[in-house]
């Protein structure tokens, strides 16, 4: 690769981070193809502000780069929370960028508790998105470990939610 070429997928790719942040979009992924088997693969990420996230950076340019995950809630053993839940096998993340509701509606009991019996396909939370509620459900049977998020917190794509066992 030249010097010249190298220069030019720096500057695609600030101009990418710029796009993000003027149309105020949280993702965005480009393939730019030079040649039959010459390309590039962008994925500029701006990770959201949430209360007790963990530091993540403002934006992220790489071939591909994964999602940061969510911090534990307070009712997590300490030695899991020192563990980084989305590698974890029960871990549901979430499919889209939204608001988490653990419950169908403000005071009403929540969807699961730690600690619940849940069956594949049962809906253990909501994401809102664009004014859409998306029941989540339990991508297989088992029992609610861990809750990650609380009760309208925001989410980006791929946070853990919960880990189901």
């Amino acid at each position: 690769m030249t010097k010249n070429s190298h220069d030019n997928d720096v500057a695609f790719i600030q101009a990418l981070a710029e796009l993000l942040n003027k149309n105020d979009l949280t993702e965005l992924s480009v393939v730019r193809e030079y040649g039959e088997d010459d390309s590039l693969e962008v994925r500029v990420v701006k990770q959201a502000t949430v209360v007790h996230a963990a530091p993540a950076p403002v934006v992220a340019a790489a071939p591909v780069a994964a999602p940061a995950a969510a911090p534990a809630a307070a009712a997590a053993p300490a030695a899991a929370a020192t563990e980084d839940p989305a590698s974890h096998p029960g871990a549901l993340p979430s499919p889209m960028v939204g608001t988490a509701y653990l419950a169908a509606e403000p005071g009403a009991e929540p969807f699961v508790k730690v600690g619940a019996q849940v069956k594949e396909g049962q809906t253990v939370l909501i994401v809102e998105a664009m004014k859409t509620m998306n029941h989540i459900p339990a991508p297989k049977a088992g029992t609610v470990k861990r809750i990650l998020v609380d009760d309208g917190t925001p989410v980006e794509f791929g946070t853990t939610l919960m880990i189901i066992e």
